[in-house]
């Protein structure tokens, strides 16, 4: 079955304006909680083709994984290609736009993010052989929250500063609308704007144009 990922950014820059949302976050839902905190590597792609690259992986996949990816393959336009380490874990992260925007920045799309047995280095390389070449290197440390039922994430990235990711996954895409607006109301609750779709797009393009200037450092840039 495939899964449909709602996903909002909020550039938050400074350190203390994360630290401000933590605060807001344990004062307006005592329950939420740390699911989790890690350092990640991901890798984004470009050209290539995800039908070759689905017979390229499908035999590190077994039952519903195999099955979900074989679905975006057959189903997904304008697919994102990424390959991720989180701490340890190995990853193929696959996404394809469902709404206006790009599968790489966008707030409605088919997601596949599954961990694989292979290091970073093996999936790199068969991601290449399915005529991928690199897009960007980007690094960052995460901290997962749950929050009134919505997953956030506070990134601190590398170029982009501290950003906060308000997700949210359904398995009807008829649902994905009314998640949106959730998600837009509880920002709005919490204090945060939302980081506009044109913005985003000139800071990914800044990026990506210079990612060896910013991939594993603290350095940030500002693009209006």
């Amino acid at each position: 079955m495939s899964q449909f990922e709602i996903e909002i950014k909020s550039l938050l820059g400074e350190k203390t304006n994360a630290e401000n949302l933590k605060a807001r976050m344990a004062e307006l839902d005592p329950g939420h909680k740390q699911v989790s905190e890690n350092k990640q590597l991901n890798h984004y792609f470009e050209g290539g083709d995800v039908h070759k690259l689905y017979d390229l992986v499908e035999h590190l996949y077994t039952g519903v994984e195999h099955d979900k990816f074989k679905m975006l393959a057959e189903k997904g336009t304008n697919c994102s290609v990424r390959t991720r380490q989180r701490d340890d874990e190995v990853l193929l992260v696959v996404k394809a736009s469902i709404d206006e925007g790009t599968s790489e920045n966008t707030v409605k799309r088919m997601e596949f993010e599954e961990p694989v047995s292979i290091t970073l280095e093996e999936l790199d390389d068969l991601v290449q052989q399915a005529g991928y070449k690199y897009q960007a290197k980007w690094s960052r440390d995460r901290e997962e929250y749950e929050y009134k039922g919505v997953n956030v994430c506070i990134d601190r990235n590398a170029g982009y500063g501290y950003l906060a990711e308000f997700e949210k996954i359904v398995e009807d895409e008829a649902e994905t609308d009314v998640v949106k607006n959730q998600l837009l109301e509880l920002m709005q609750e919490l204090q945060v704007e939302e980081l506009p779709q044109e913005r985003l797009a000139r800071m990914f393009e800044h990026y990506n144009a210079n990612w060896p200037d910013y991939y594993g450092t603290d350095k940030v840039f500002s693009i209006e």
